[in-house]
């Protein structure tokens, strides 16, 4: 199996990616645009690893709302949390484009077919992506806590900026699915953006 550029597979070679595909613990899925990969209330036994397109993690309540709580791209991991804790998921983990998703067993943790070393570099680079999960899950607490529209809006695009390096950068999201993420109305979300771009604050294409 080719080196696969992500996190969670960081200092494995090659030849260990194939003894944990031989060994039945790494499977590829393709899926197509808004296909759910994992549905809210089941429960999984397998981490997600894009490889290509990128997923959203939405949350729909009750009353149909629903909340885009982030968006994964390749290379990033998805339901790693569920998946070790064995609790239902409380989301939808859903294709946003056509997409190839990674799919990696826990039980590789306890297969004594996988070698102890290869066994702790999956848990060290697990726990480093759950905490740069956590990292991104407060990023969207910041920006959903202003009360108003433009407040929100500046909050997630001072914080893209600066993951960018530069005032300029692209967002991950259409006009809808950033309504989503912010949890705003999107004709609220368009009158404002527009009024920020008649102001000078920025600028979009």
């Amino acid at each position: 199996m080719k080196k696969i550029a992500s996190p969670l597979f960081q200092d494995l070679s090659e030849a260990e990616l194939d003894t944990l595909a031989a060994a039945g613990h790494l499977r590829t899925r393709q899926f197509a645009k808004h296909e759910v990969i994992f549905h809210a209330g089941s429960c999984v036994r397998e981490i997600g690893i894009v490889l290509r397109g990128s997923v959203h993690i939405e949350n729909l309540d009750l009353w149909g709302t629903k909340s885009i709580l982030s968006s994964i791209s390749a290379g990033q991991a998805f339901a790693e949390t569920y998946a070790f804790c064995g609790d239902a998921l409380m989301v939808d983990a859903v294709a946003a484009e056509d997409c190839t998703v990674l799919l990696l067993s826990t039980r590789v943790l306890s297969d004594a077919r996988v070698s102890p070393a290869v066994r702790d570099t999956l848990l060290r680079n697990l726990l480093a992506v759950s905490m740069r999960k956590s990292l991104s899950l407060s990023q969207r607490i910041f920006c959903t806590t202003p009360k108003t529209v433009r407040g929100r809006l500046l909050t997630y695009f001072s914080a893209q900026a600066a993951k960018a390096g530069g005032l300029e950068f692209d967002v991950p999201f259409n006009r809808q699915q950033m309504a989503d993420y912010l949890n705003l109305d999107r004709s609220a979300l368009s009158k404002e953006l527009c009024k920020m771009r008649d102001e000078g604050l920025l600028e979009f294409v």
